[in-house]
């Protein structure tokens, strides 16, 4: 909603209302382009009069009489550019829309630059959006995808990390939440772990929203900002947690749809990206191998299929990609059939009474057509998808790390030695055994003695795995 209304210039989109969009010249930089990229399609952005959509640092042309929406980070380079755009009047008004609140200086910057190029009059609104977040889903949000190892976990818990460095991370982290809360028009109730990077943002998110309360004429949370319930009862409570409580989950193997797209494709912002195996056959001796083709596909909240079987375990999704396939089949056959018995010969009674009963079974059919290709789309995505992670599962015997991982994890009895299953030379990938005897020594009541660890190690190393990871959660525990 909130970006549906920066690019109306701001003003809430009025519903139902004939008249054409305006056209306008969408500009922002990587930070914008991943916000925007989840939530809106290109089809949904030229429906709300966007024609162009660029870069802010790739090389643009003039549009003289278009309107052009900026959505960029104040950072010093997006500011000089824009600078730049105004002194080379690119465009007819500039709207200009900042993912962050914007310093003053930076603001008198811009306007500097406005009067040198006699371009004031131009600059239609200057808004501070705090969308600094990315919406992957209905209820789920990420921090930022650009630049995401300046506040990963390695960058927190570094040993030679300066407190400069910190504070940075903290003031992104803080920034991003506040904007979240900004933009959901409500104040949360904010509980921590003690002691942990986890307080210190707490203690500075509390600051910043205090801070903005105080100022009860520019405060973000009064006023007709998006959500009118801000002072309600019911405040949402945001619960910090340092990632060091619960280690081994992310490194456990998973079993559902979702969680294996994201463990073993290359899935960013709600995009998949596929590589096309080559097929071996009719290639002549001695030719040149096919090139792979590249596949991306979008899994988004659009996407029934995915909706629905995001969360089931991946035999399940399986067998459902298979009845999805012969009820599709089913319905393509029907409408071929009835297209034969349209072209019906001779003057038969029985033909033409099934005639007047077939057109109305064939309209219906047509009409369902844009219906049908649609699942046949999503069909073929899925197939592809599905295909691709299983290999992955065959390959690496995931299934076989999924549930033994379970079985450490829960405590119970072992089927086979973990000595055994790090030798095995066909289960899975270096990292694949690095992550199963991570969780081992994460969950073990007590670590192994120092003659297995031994042992342990020199499996690891001949299975060709990396032992740094080992020393750092040995130093942990």
């Amino acid at each position: 909603v909130a970006l549906k209304r920066m690019l109306n210039f701001n003003v809430p989109p009025v519903k139902n209302s004939t008249g054409e969009p305006v056209w306008k010249v969408l500009i922002y930089d990587r930070f914008g382009q991943d916000i925007i990229s989840p939530l809106l399609s290109v089809k949904e952005l030229r429906d709300m009069g966007i024609t162009l959509h660029l870069l802010l640092h790739a090389d643009r042309d003039a549009i003289p009489d278009v309107p052009a929406v900026y959505f960029v980070m104040p950072t010093e380079e997006n500011i000089d550019r824009m600078c730049q755009d105004l002194r080379n009047q690119l465009y007819e008004s500039y709207y200009l829309n900042f993912i962050s609140a914007i310093s003053r200086s930076k603001l008198e910057d811009i306007a500097n630059a406005a009067i040198g190029a006699n371009a004031v009059t131009q600059v239609a609104k200057v808004f501070d959006q705090y969308l600094n977040f990315i919406t992957l889903e209905d209820d789920m949000f990420v921090l930022c995808n650009q630049n995401k190892e300046l506040v990963s976990y390695r960058a927190i818990n570094r040993p030679d990390i300066t407190d400069t460095e910190m504070e940075t991370i903290m003031d992104t982290i803080v920034d991003s939440l506040f904007c979240f809360f900004v933009t959901l028009g409500a104040i949360p109730i904010i509980r921590c772990s003690r002691g942990t990077a986890a307080e210190m943002v707490a203690v500075k998110l509390d600051k910043k929203l205090r801070e903005n309360l105080r100022d009860a004429r520019n405060s973000l949370f009064t006023g007709d900002t998006l959500g009118a319930g801000q002072f309600s009862f019911q405040r949402p409570l945001l619960v910090l947690v340092d990632r060091n409580i619960d280690l081994a989950t992310p490194l456990h193997h998973t079993w559902t749809y979702q969680a294996l797209v994201h463990d073993v494709l290359d899935f960013h912002l709600n995009r998949v990206n596929l590589e096309e195996s080559a097929g071996t056959e009719n290639t002549p001796a001695g030719a040149r191998p096919k090139k792979k083709n590249k596949k991306s596909y979008d899994l988004t909240t659009s996407d029934k299929f995915w909706q629905k079987h995001k969360g089931s375990p991946f035999p399940e999704v399986a067998e459902s990609v298979q009845q999805e396939l012969e009820s599709y089949r089913a319905q393509e056959d029907e409408v071929k059939r009835l297209k034969s018995i349209m072209g019906i010969e001779g003057e038969d009674e029985g033909a033409i009474s099934m005639l007047s009963d077939n057109t109305a079974k064939l309209t219906s059919a047509v009409s369902s057509l844009p219906e049908l290709l649609e699942k046949k789309r999503l069909i073929d995505l899925h197939t592809n998808v599905a295909t691709a992670v299983l290999e992955h599962i065959k390959s690496r015997k995931l299934d076989v790390y999924f549930e033994y991982e379970e079985k450490i994890m829960s405590k119970s009895t072992l089927d086979k030695s973990l000595l055994d299953m790090i030798s095995d030379p066909d289960a899975g990938t270096p990292e694949d055994k690095m992550r199963l005897f991570l969780i081992y020594y994460i969950s073990s009541a007590q670590a192994p003695s120092e003659i297995d660890l031994e042992q342990y190690k020199k499996a690891l190393m001949d299975a060709g795995c990396n032992l740094a990871p080992l020393s750092y959660i040995k130093q942990w525990k």
